[in-house]
């Protein structure tokens, strides 16, 4: 048997292509939608791709199911479990719980494992041609190493009300029935790492085993003592900000996103068209390089979306294709960072870029506004934002700052003032200029404080200590 990680560092994500030599024949669990790895790597080790599925109807990137099983021929399974309010809604196979999917000598069962969602599936897999019995668990968010999926994001992101406290019953008994009756040596893969919201304290082991959650998890003595009501209380305490975009993926994949097919290289523009489309509002243009640099000179107008390493992120913080129509053109040192960029955006739904160019001549530049940590405390801002996540500013913020993380910003500009300047702020700056491009984007007169919260305090430190 060939079990293969493919590791997503942008969005924490991992999808496995599980693969019977013997046969040539591979399943995919949980692709994303730019599938240029899965087939290259089913076509360095002979294989062809005839399954794909995935564990749950995704909240934080697009799934690649669809697009996968169109450019393969491949067929789709998704889950058929958690009632008629979870069901897909386009073209696959359904499997419910016990049901199997055998790929050459590998038989692939699923589990509903409802908690994180409620048509959650882990599969569990036995490679036939070494054991009858199963050595692996594709856990999805359900289980990860050192923590669970969270149950709250229903509410965050489906429009749910109150749904976090059945879901984390419901995951309190899919652990009990399910991944606790499994043998301690059987392996767990779980679909996310460390720095996904999809939990609260993720690991960075990219895999586990029942046994070492079962003495070591957090859950554990819960679990052990029967206690429901303290996991409940436990687990919804202190959950991260869920990042707004999150609504739209959980509706395209419930929804089946749609199919690319394969993609032309972008092409580079003349910085004389791109001027002439800035003039007449046609397009947005999309700074990748890093904040230090986008602080030097810019594009008036400009979204500063990092790239390639975080550009799905920081891409779905600052850019809405549901409301934003006008293709982007991207700002990239050469054609193939353009295409990573591309690729990466994919992955949370922003598809319509038109183009690359490699500088800024000739293009109407700006100098974004910044300001140093001692004129803060007389600077008059109308308001001073911190845009970490709500767990950050707990545990310290600069004193009188309001909070709405990066991720949430566009979505509840009502929370902000209509006049005045509005400071900005995150740990080291680079959200903060993400976060704030995208404001000024929207029209907001937004300063950026220089160093954000790291600065802020090295300044106060030094203050407070001076004699």
């Amino acid at each position: 048997m060939l079990l293969e990680r493919v590791y997503d560092d942008d969005l924490a994500q991992a999808s496995y292509l599980i693969g019977c030599q013997a046969r040539g024949e591979a399943l995919v669990v949980d692709p994303r939608r730019d599938i240029g790895e899965y087939l290259d790597l089913a076509r360095r080790h002979g294989m062809r791709i005839v399954a794909v599925t995935e564990t749950h109807i995704h909240a934080d990137y697009l799934s690649g199911t669809r697009e996968l099983a169109a450019a393969t021929g491949a067929t789709a399974y998704v889950s058929g479990e958690g009632g008629e309010d979870w069901q897909y809604g386009f073209d696959a196979e359904r499997l419910m719980d016990g049901d199997t999917v055998t790929v050459g000598n590998i038989t692939v069962r699923a589990r509903h494992t409802p908690g994180h969602t409620p048509e959650h599936l882990s599969f569990l897999i036995t490679d036939g041609a070494f054991s009858d019995q199963p050595g692996y668990l594709l856990s999805g968010d359900f289980v990860f190493a050192g923590d669970i999926g969270r149950p709250d994001l229903l509410d965050e992101a489906a429009g749910g009300e109150d749904t976090r406290f059945e879901g984390a019953r419901h995951l309190f008994a899919s652990l009990r029935d399910t991944f606790l009756t499994l043998p301690d040596h059987v392996q767990v893969l779980p679909g996310h790492g460390a720095g996904s919201a999809c939990g609260k304290a993720l690991g960075a082991l990219p895999a586990t085993t029942v046994g070492y959650e079962r003495l070591n998890a957090w859950w554990g003595p819960y679990l052990r003592d029967d206690d429901e009501k303290g996991f409940v209380d436990e687990l919804l305490d202190g959950q991260p900000d869920a990042h707004a975009y999150f609504a739209r993926m959980k509706r395209q994949n419930r929804e089946g996103p749609q199919i690319l097919g394969p993609l032309p290289p972008l092409p580079e523009l003349a910085n004389a068209a791109i001027g002439s489309a800035l003039e007449e509002d046609r397009i947005v243009f999309v700074d990748t390089r890093p904040h230090t640099e986008v602080h030097r000179s810019t594009v008036a107008g400009a979204l500063n979306v990092p790239g390639p390493a975080k550009a799905a992120s920081f891409g779905a913080w600052a850019h809405d294709p549901e409301t934003e129509t006008r293709p982007l053109v991207l700002l990239a040192p050469d054609g193939d960072t353009a295409g990573k960029v591309r690729d990466h955006l994919l992955r949370v739904g922003i598809d319509r870029v038109a183009g690359y160019t490699t500088g800024l001549e000739g293009l109407p530049t700006t100098v974004p506004a910044v300001i140093a940590p001692a004129q803060l405390e007389d600077y008059g801002a109308a308001l001073v934002l911190d845009v970490r996540n709500r767990t950050e500013h707990a545990a310290g913020h600069i004193p009188g700052s309001a909070q709405l993380s990066a991720g949430r910003i566009l979505w509840h500009l009502d929370e902000l003032p209509d006049d005045g300047p509005v400071v900005t702020y995150c740990q080291a700056g680079a959200r903060n200029s993400v976060a704030a491009s995208a404001l000024r984007r929207a029209g907001y007169d937004v300063v950026e404080l220089d160093g954000s919260y790291t600065g802020w305090t090295a300044w106060k430190q030094g203050r407070d200590t001076r004699p």
